[in-house]
């Protein structure tokens, strides 16, 4: 196995940020196998959808209405709903694979590798990238 970590900035406001260049950089020339990409946060996680045509922000809305940013959680530190974060990777997981074939991501047509940060007194995240040839 192939592995190295990748720091990445989300900013002060929730994020859905397309990872799916630099997964394609990571697999590139590898030939068969699987990327697997795992986020070492508790207040983040990893979705496959579509971006640029409104789907990240429907995913960011959908969120916002399930996890809003209010008092309501007990874990409560930082900025207002700080908990929310906690509680967002059990529906988005911290986790993702991704089959690679040729040495090139096998994601459908409009598929897209998204790191989703809801953690917005966090400003840089890092992925672990990891190939297993086949």
């Amino acid at each position: 196995m192939d592995t190295e970590t990748r720091t990445f900035r989300t900013g002060d406001r929730d994020t859905v940020l397309d990872l799916t260049r630099d997964c394609a950089g990571f697999v590139s020339g590898r030939g068969d196998g699987l990327l697997h990409l795992f986020v070492p946060h508790a207040t983040a996680g990893l979705a496959i959808l579509e971006t640029g045509s409104g789907s990240d922000d429907d995913l960011l809305a959908a969120l916002a209405d399930l996890l809003p940013a209010d008092d309501r959680w007990q874990h409560q530190h930082g900025t207002p709903g700080h908990g929310r974060s906690h509680v967002m990777p059990a529906l988005v997981p911290p986790y993702a694979s991704v089959p690679v074939l040729g040495g090139e991501l096998a994601l459908g047509t409009w598929q897209s590798i998204c790191l989703v940060d809801l953690n917005v007194d966090n400003h840089e995240r890092q992925v672990r990238l990891s190939f297993l040839g086949g």
